[in-house]
Parts: C-alpha cells; structure tokens; sequence
C-alpha cells in the first residue's frame, strides 16, 4: 500500500468523527470532542498547522553533494528520524471502533520500533490503558515513552512503579492534560503540578523526564528548575484551551529561554518532513506527531506507519539536500524566512 491507498483504507473504519483528511488541519473536524478536534471553536487546531505552512524555507544547492543524514539521538537511543508519535488515547471514543487503546499501543509501539522511531503511549481514567501501553513498551524491548497524565501523587508513583519494570527510554507526562474535558470531575483526580511537586515525581521516576504542554518560556525555566530532561512544546493540540497561539509561534522564545540546557521538542499541526525541517530550524530537536499516525494505524496498521516514516524521512532529507544543510546540527534559522 502507498500513503494514499492508506488514507482511502482509513476512511473506511474510523469515525464518525475523524474523516482520514487528505491534509489534517483540523478544518474537517473542527470542535468536535469526543473526536479529533479542539476546544471551543476549534480554531487552536487549525491556527497550529497554518503557521507552519507560513514559514518558508531558504534554497541554497551550491554545497558538497552527498547524503542527508537524519539520524538522531534520543537520551541514548539512535532513532533514524528526529521524530516520536505522540500519546493518543480514548481510540474508541475519538477514533471508531477498530482498537481499544491496548490493541492501538501495542500495534503502535511496535511498528515505530520496527520503523526506527519511537512511539508515546497514551494513559487514561482506566488503569488498564497504562498496563496495557508499558505491557507493549516492555514487549519492544523498552523502545518507548509513557505518558502519565497530571494525577495525584500517590497515582503517579503507582504509575511510575509500573514504568519501571518496563524499562523505557524515557518517561513523561502531559502536564496540561487536566484541560481535558473528559478527565474533569473523574478520579483518580487531575490537575496542575508545582515545581516542588514536578521535582519529587521526575526524581522518583528514575528516567530521563519529558514535561509535554509548555507554551511559554516561563514554563520551560520552571520545567528546568523542577529537573526536567526535556519538554513539548503542545497546546494538546488545541483540545484543553481555546484560542492559544501556534506552537509554531511560541517555540523560537522558549529556546532561547533553555539555552541548550534540556532537549526540546515540538508538536501540533506537523505532518510533513519538511515542517520537521521547519520546526528544527525554529531550534527543536526533534518533534511529536499525533493525529497522523492514528490514520496510519487505522488504514494501513504496521505497514501504515513504515510508510509513514518513510515519507517523513524522504520529505525531511528532500528539504536538507535542497538548503544545502546534510546532519540535522547544520539546521539553523539561516535556512528559513519567517513572516
């Protein structure tokens, strides 16, 4: 199958909110929740990939012809692309029936190792759904992320516990997931974290420890100070506050707020090597893609996702080769124009 027949293949089996869009900008969807789309009216989805599509990148062919190299680096784990699929989760309530979120992660954790990336496993108010995501963790031989929702502290290092024996690359926790409309009102309860707080959860952890939802730089020095290795940054998406600015928009500040002092990367609205190359050039070091790899998993399963990355890497080595860059440290802001 081709990236094409996989996305005709997946409208056959998701919904009756996902549409398997032929470019997924969150215009089809809109602000449905349950769904693929995002809070109030929507527009925080969209707004996420459109700048994207803003910046323009800066041809330059005149250098050394040789190869592009992608390969990347993750805590001690050489992935081939700087790229990890995102933590999905409720694959029933927001993607049809065809995987509960068990089947969805272990088929997910897998075909990523199997690819040469990495996959983020999603959590949920079921404990079953994190047994299940560090069970597939675990089965790929540790090629994987947890992510552990903002719960109580005595969940979390339950949770944690569990992330152990799996042995992951790393862990991590979407911090800004308490906005989630169906994690409202529900135990275990969820909600926002202190520094102090952050600091005693990363040290129990025992993993290099990723914070996924900042959006400003005053969140990443707070991330920094609490011991985080790395942070995303994530609106969630637009699926947890309305109206936020692009990640696109807010990723340039909070670089330079880090420093080069923890690993940064970057979701929302990316789909194609070229933002890849876009958001590395913004000074990511890598990024999270969601919402593509669930049409993937949906119309193609294992092989979906092999295509999948194999277009990321043809796009993202097409757009290095044509900017005269050939690792992934030579990409800088050089190479783009930002409106």
């Amino acid at each position: 199958m081709d990236y094409n027949e996989i996305l005709q293949s997946a409208r056959t089996c998701m919904g009756p909110y996902c549409k398997a869009c032929p470019v997924c900008n969150g215009r089809a969807c809109g602000n449905t929740i349950p769904g693929p789309g995002s809070k109030g009216l929507g527009v925080t989805f969209q707004r996420n990939y459109q700048k994207w599509q803003e910046i323009c990148v800066q041809m330059d062919t005149i250098c050394e012809n040789r190869p592009a190299d992608t390969s990347f680096d993750f805590f001690g784990k050489k992935l081939r692309l700087p790229v990890l699929a995102a933590p999905v989760g409720a694959m029933k309530m927001h993607y049809g029936d065809k995987y509960d979120d068990a089947a969805y992660n272990d088929l997910l954790v897998s075909a990523c190792r199997d690819a040469g990336i990495l996959a983020c496993t999603g959590d949920g108010m079921d404990a079953a759904v994190m047994e299940g995501a560090l069970r597939a963790i675990h089965h790929a031989d540790g090629c994987g992320v947890p992510t552990v929702k903002p719960w109580d502290k005595d969940t979390i290092f339950a949770k944690l516990t569990q992330a152990r024996k799996a042995d992951p690359v790393a862990v991590a926790m979407d911090i800004d997931a308490a906005g989630l409309p169906f994690l409202k009102n529900h135990m275990p309860p969820a909600g926002s974290k202190t520094v102090e707080e952050l600091r005693q959860i990363i040290e129990y952890a025992q993993k290099p420890f990723i914070l996924k939802g900042i959006m400003t730089p005053a969140g990443a020095r707070k991330a920094l100070e609490a011991g985080a290795a790395g942070i995303v940054v994530s609106n969630h998406g637009g699926r947890v506050l309305d109206q936020c600015p692009a990640t696109a928009e807010v990723l340039p500040a909070i670089v330079e707020a880090v420093a080069g002092r923890m690993k940064i990367f970057v979701d929302g609205g990316i789909r194609t090597g070229l933002e890849v190359f876009k958001a590395l050039a913004l000074g990511a070091d890598g990024v999270l893609i969601g919402r593509p790899f669930v049409t993937m998993v949906y119309g193609g399963g294992a092989e979906g996702v092999r295509v999948y990355a194999d277009k990321l890497q043809s796009e993202l080595q097409d757009a290095m080769q044509m900017c005269g860059v050939h690792t992934l440290k030579e990409i800088t802001r050089d190479q783009i124009l930002r409106p």
